[in-house]
């Protein structure tokens, strides 16, 4: 005669060994990874007198427009990954900011915030350090 107890509990464990071994690649699978990192962060406009060229017009040639959320990188942090088109977000604002210019070399851990024509969103930003994150292409 069998003990009917013990196919119920090798099915279980079947189970619970099953169900644990696939929660490893579903989690890799599914859980982005993020970069962060502090910087000093400053702002900027589309004015004459903060530009050499043409003040709508990006350093990679993209076209800015008021109202866009937009920043500038530093030359260390386009190394790091923070390339033309990277999607940031900044603690302490709303929303992901877009890469889409880029600063002169002298700056380091450094990114400027785009505010279209709102000098005085501008200068009460001023400078200040905040976390950035960001999610590196993957090879």
């Amino acid at each position: 005669m069998t003990r009917p107890m013990h196919r119920p509990r090798a099915l279980y464990r079947l189970l619970l060994v099953l169900a644990f071994a696939a929660v490893p690649s579903v989690a890799c699978a599914t859980t982005p990874v993020t970069s962060s990192l502090v910087v000093t962060a400053t702002a900027y406009n589309s004015l004459h007198g903060q530009t050499n060229g043409d003040p709508s017009i990006a350093a990679w040639g993209d076209e800015l427009e008021p109202g866009m959320k937009a920043i500038a990188v530093s030359k260390d942090l386009q190394n790091a990954g923070l390339t033309r088109g990277m999607k940031v977000k900044i603690e302490g604002l709303p929303g992901e900011y877009v890469v889409l210019d880029r600063m002169p070399s002298r700056w380091q851990k450094r990114i400027d915030i785009y505010m279209g024509e709102d000098v005085r969103a501008a200068r009460h930003w001023g400078k200040r350090e905040v976390r950035i994150h960001w999610t590196p292409l993957s090879d």
